[in-house]
């Protein structure tokens, strides 16, 4: 139910257009799209799945300042949208800069269309396909869960079921536990091609995992359909060969409960059923991706040799995972460094809350790990909220123009000069001063000379009074940066 993104582009009504990539986003040709969407609507994205092609005239996109309109990108990007294809013309003569920079940091490709077409007929054209293909998929979907359904009942096992899909599907079967463990499969695993994974649950309990490998020449779109379509038989043989225990479900609700805010009485009863120990330190991860089930197994290995206790739950495009953290602030360090070298799909974000005392402080560490993604600098990797812990706590409590007025009050001058003379001395300041005042580490991050480095420090102590080490400035000064950026 999906056609790759370059044959979208070169549908009859969306050629001619003439659209053409106006970023580089590795492998976007071969995006899938799902569904063509058109909206003007700048908040759009909550009302997304993913894998939309995003069609735009521009017009509430002119009218909104840069943050606004980065902020829009990020959205999108975080919905894991196939593209976002924007009309150039009276409205919005040129995609600003700056939006494109983020927007592929984040892994999302911005088309122009640079001739007005009628969104409607491409939505009817590409839409109607990806309907009738859909369809199709469907009845082939159903007809191999009935299949199923009919073996399980005269009594067939895990090697049965999924020797029917295979047949009915082309594709060969693999179920893996949580772990990576083969439980069962069918058919050849010799010949290359695409591969779709589907999340079996129990109880709502993740309880395996399904692979279907499709040859080149196979169908994709019905591995995945009948994939999804047999999740509950599977499941049902599953809860037959081996049902979750309550340690597991316990796990399932504490996640939940934390994830909703819960009651604090209602962790410290959920922690222990799971294993989870109700004191000591604990803080929270989140990953947004288009992948983030599948990401599932790599981030339990992955906390299994970081920490000594923790706990996942997948929901939606969203993972989230609490970690004990057995040394505490040592124990988040390495925690963080380990997640730094996890493999996740372009566009993805990564966040890890500030240190929590007991579980109780589970569902703020999650929250404050959320509202760092809003802060954090695009493309940076992996945000951790203790890095923004200023930025969070002036976000909460001072309101926009008390902190707009002490920055400007700080550095007013600093940031005059930049917006007359297109210059970055805010940015240097603030490396400069993010770094300890070490000139030659703020010179590395900034890839400048440290002579010119030198000159620009020059030039920002003139502008703000003076080097700040030596008149008792530093401190605000240093404030200001930081309250610049939220």
């Amino acid at each position: 139910m999906s056609i790759a993104l370059d044959s979208a582009l070169k549908s009859q009504s969306l050629k001619s257009a003439e659209p053409r990539f106006l970023n580089n986003v590795p492998e976007a040709l071969s995006r899938a799209v799902r569904w063509v969407h058109s909206s003007e609507v700048l908040d759009i994205a909550p009302l997304l799945s993913g894998g939309e092609l995003l069609l735009s005239g521009g017009q509430a996109l002119a009218g909104v300042t840069a943050e606004r309109q980065a902020d829009y990108v990020r959205e999108l990007a975080a919905r894991g949208i196939a593209a976002l294809a924007l009309e150039t013309g009276p409205a919005l003569p040129v995609v600003p800069a700056r939006m494109l920079e983020i927007a592929e940091a984040a892994g999302l490709p911005v088309i122009e269309l640079r001739h007005v077409v009628p969104f409607v007929a491409v939505m009817q054209e590409i839409n109607s396909l990806l309907v009738s293909e859909s369809v199709e998929h469907l009845q082939r979907g159903d007809q191999a869960s009935h299949a199923m359904a009919a073996e399980l009942a005269h009594g067939g096992g895990l090697d049965q079921l999924l020797a029917v899909l295979s047949e009915k599907t082309g594709a060969s079967a693999r179920l893996l536990s949580p772990s990576g463990a083969t439980l069962s499969s069918a058919g050849s695993f010799e010949v290359a091609g695409s591969v779709t994974i589907v999340d079996v649950p129990v109880r709502g309990v993740l309880a395996a995992r399904l692979e279907l490998h499709m040859p080149d020449d196979g169908d994709g779109g019905l591995a995945r359909v009948a994939g999804e379509r047999s999740v509950d038989i599977l499941g049902l043989a599953l809860l037959q060969r081996m049902p979750p225990g309550l340690k597991e479900l316990a796990g399932i609700e504490l996640m939940r409960a934390i994830n909703s805010g819960g009651q604090h009485w209602q962790l410290q009863q959920l922690g222990p059923a799971s294993g989870f120990p109700a004191q000591g330190a604990v803080a929270a991860v989140v990953i947004r991706s288009t992948g983030a089930g599948h990401l599932r197994p790599a981030v339990d290995a992955l906390l299994r040799l970081s920490v000594p206790h923790s706990a996942s739950y997948a929901d939606n495009a969203e993972l989230i995972a609490l970690a004990a953290l057995g040394e505490g602030a040592a124990t988040r360090r390495a925690l963080v460094e380990a997640l730094r070298g996890l493999e996740v799909p372009t566009g993805s974000l990564v966040a890890v809350g500030p240190l929590g005392n007991g579980i109780a402080e589970a569902p703020w560490s999650l929250a404050e790990a959320r509202r760092a993604f809003d802060l954090a600098s695009p493309g940076k990797g992996v945000v951790d909220a203790d890095t923004l812990a200023v930025e969070l706590l002036a976000q909460e409590t001072l309101d926009p123009a008390t902190r707009e007025g002490f920055v400007q009050r700080q550095l007013g001058a600093v940031v005059e000069h930049d917006r007359l003379k297109k210059s970055q001395l805010m940015r240097t300041l603030s490396v400069w001063l993010d770094t300890g005042c070490n000139t030659a580490q703020a010179a590395r991050e900034l890839h400048l000379e440290r002579q010119s480095l030198h000159h620009r420090l020059q030039r920002i102590f003139e502008l703000c009074g003076g080097d700040p080490r030596g008149n008792g400035r530093l401190a605000a000064l240093h404030l200001a940066t930081r309250l610049a950026r939220v």
